[in-house]
């Protein structure tokens, strides 16, 4: 009798057979991918990496101004610590005094063994002068409990006034380090703008107003805006003509944050700085700028008026005439003019 044997399965044949094609066939397409031949995701236009930049700029410009007016509210949290920690040591002293008085007259009073009023009165060799001394000292005593008590309760309320400034400025710390985290988020957004903008041509670069010099305007310039020329208006009076001036004599300083001059400024910065330097007392922030000083129209500026943008009022500049500007953009571009119509407007302040 025979011997009937099962016949061997091929390697690859059946369901095996059909997994190794199918893994075959994704490898290949894997390569393709690799290989060019797949598709690759679309290279962004000019006019996008624009928008994304535009976008970045407008965001880091908001954070900017958010972390200024943190920071201000800190310094004056610190300064109002420090002026309620030296109250309260001068109040300590003065209760110091007091008690050390207030022990005199306990020591003078146990020396005199403390014997009944009366019978003092009748032992003394001069009873008028005995009631003349205690009615004084009775009255020094009230006084001197008085004192005691006022001092102790000036104590008391600035350790009040002090506790509260340390939980207030120790919420604005914390507010800042939110804020900083923030910008440190929007940095590494602009790098990547930045990557993108590098890899663009010279010539897109200069078409959507990037890696060209397009704002840059001579110092010379400044003695025309503010003499005027046919057609344009002066600055309505010396301390706006000493401001614009100002600001042309910083045409080209960078734009760091937080900065407010000699040599960098941010954009409120430059705005506070020129002021400044004129005389002029500004806020620190944006939002604060434009509340300083009367509100003008846009057809009534007149070099000088500070001409905000954004519906969160998160950049400004100092208007020269001509429907232009000089103001500090963002970390790519240096204190700079500029057209008024190159941002959304959000209005104009008159200062001086």
């Amino acid at each position: 009798m025979a011997a009937h044997r099962k016949p061997r399965r091929h390697p690859l044949g059946g369901g095996t057979a059909r997994t190794a094609v199918t893994i075959a066939l994704a490898g290949a397409a894997t390569a393709a991918v690799f290989d060019g031949t797949g598709q690759a995701a679309p290279r962004p236009t000019p006019a996008q990496v624009r928008a994304k930049v535009d976008k970045l700029y407008q965001e880091a410009e908001a954070a900017t101004e958010k972390y200024n007016g943190a920071k201000e509210k800190a310094g004056a949290a610190e300064r109002r610590l420090r002026t309620l920690a030296d109250e309260a040591a001068r109040g300590q002293e003065r209760l110091n005094s007091a008690r050390d008085a207030l022990g005199s007259i306990a020591a003078a009073q146990y020396r005199a063994g403390g014997l009944d009023p009366t019978v003092r009165l009748m032992l003394s060799d001069d009873p008028r002068h005995y009631l003349e001394g205690a009615e004084l000292a009775e009255r020094a005593g009230s006084r001197q409990s008085a004192a005691v008590a006022g001092v102790r309760r000036q104590v008391r309320e600035i350790e009040q006034l002090r506790g509260d400034a340390r939980v207030e400025l120790a919420s604005l710390k914390d507010r800042q380090a939110e804020l900083r985290l923030r910008k440190r988020t929007i940095t590494g957004k602009l790098a990547e703008a930045r990557r993108l903008l590098s890899q663009l041509s010279p010539g897109e670069r200069a078409a959507i107003g990037e890696g060209g010099d397009t704002g840059h305007a001579s110092r010379s310039d400044g003695a025309r805006d503010l003499l005027g020329v046919p057609g344009q208006a002066e600055a309505p009076n010396s301390r706006a003509a000493a401001a614009v001036s100002y600001a042309y004599a910083k045409l080209g300083s960078p734009y760091v944050w937080g900065a407010t001059g000699p040599d960098a400024f941010d954009c409120s910065g430059l705005v506070q700085a020129a002021y400044r330097s004129a005389g002029v007392s500004l806020p620190r922030t944006t939002y604060a700028q434009i509340g300083a000083g009367r509100r003008v129209a846009r057809s009534e500026l007149l070099p000088g008026d500070l001409v905000f943008f954004y519906s969160g009022v998160s950049h400004v500049g100092i208007y020269i005439g001509g429907g232009r500007m000089i103001h500090a953009p963002n970390p790519s571009a240096p204190v700079r003019v500029a057209p008024i119509d190159q941002m959304p407007f959000a209005g104009a302040t008159r200062v001086a």
